[in-house]
């Protein structure tokens, strides 16, 4: 996964902070529909680490932490109610919107509901 591409230098703080939540849900669900298992909180903040370093960025530990709980809220409500093959799908053109390049109306909701989850748990 490439998520640096995805967040050029003029990206805004609340942005980096809706394509994190995007970003990790899509990893969690890729994990889900091709291994059964879920990203675990330490995995999911460790992971969003490292994308933060590739691209020069930083987010404190428990800003990750949440932001991690953020994607596992999302990535659960889209298994919870799809069926495994829309899931895999909806997985695939989550991943292939990380690429800029890529245009999707799924992936434009999908990150209006990450939007929604970061203003529901107190982003303004």
């Amino acid at each position: 996964m490439s998520f640096d591409r995805s967040l050029p230098p003029t990206t805004t703080e609340r942005g980096i902070r809706l394509a994190l939540i995007f970003a990790l849900a899509a990893e969690r669900l890729t994990l889900y529909y091709e291994h059964g298992k879920w990203l675990t909180e330490a995995q999911a903040t460790s992971l969003a680490g490292d994308w933060l370093g590739r691209s020069k960025r930083q987010l404190a530990v428990e800003e990750r932490r949440r932001l991690a709980a953020l994607s596992d809220r999302l990535a659960r409500q889209i298994e919870g109610s799809v069926s495994r093959e829309a899931g895999l799908f909806i997985s695939h053109e989550m991943n292939e919107a990380l690429d800029p390049n890529h245009q999707s109306e799924l992936a434009l909701s999908l990150m209006a509901e990450c939007e929604r989850l970061l203003d529901e748990a107190g982003e303004a």
